[in-house]
């Protein structure tokens, strides 16, 4: 992890919170790429835009060049459109088990999909 935003609401209540660190692939940690790994919310109105968008924000300020994301492939992607980040292509996806060491998945092991902030 390299930072998290926290945001609240009128009354100071924690609603959501972004957690931005080096991006998971060794092919796309070259010092200049940050990722959002966690994004978690209450659920409240724009609090994913405002989140994302919050994230570009400190990742630039901080040297960062490229801000990246993954979300299921089957998510609309509303709140990153809202935010200004750019859908870029279809990534990854399937299990982590293999017949040498079978793993119990945990996690979905649909297709993502990758942006980026525009």
């Amino acid at each position: 992890m390299k930072f998290a935003i926290g945001a609240c609401d009128a009354t100071g209540t924690l609603v959501g919170v972004v957690v931005v660190g080096r991006p998971v692939s060794r092919r796309l940690d070259d010092g200049v790429t940050a990722e959002v790994t966690r994004l978690c919310t209450l659920g409240g109105a724009n609090v994913c835009s405002f989140l994302y968008g919050a994230a570009r924000r400190a990742a630039r300020a901080m040297g960062y060049q490229r801000v990246l994301t993954y979300i299921l492939g089957s998510e609309s992607g509303t709140s990153l459109k809202a935010s200004g980040w750019k859908f870029v292509r279809l990534a990854g996806g399937g299990s982590w088990s293999r017949t040498g060491r079978p793993r119990h998945d945990k996690a979905p092991t649909e297709i993502k999909q990758l942006w980026e902030a525009a």
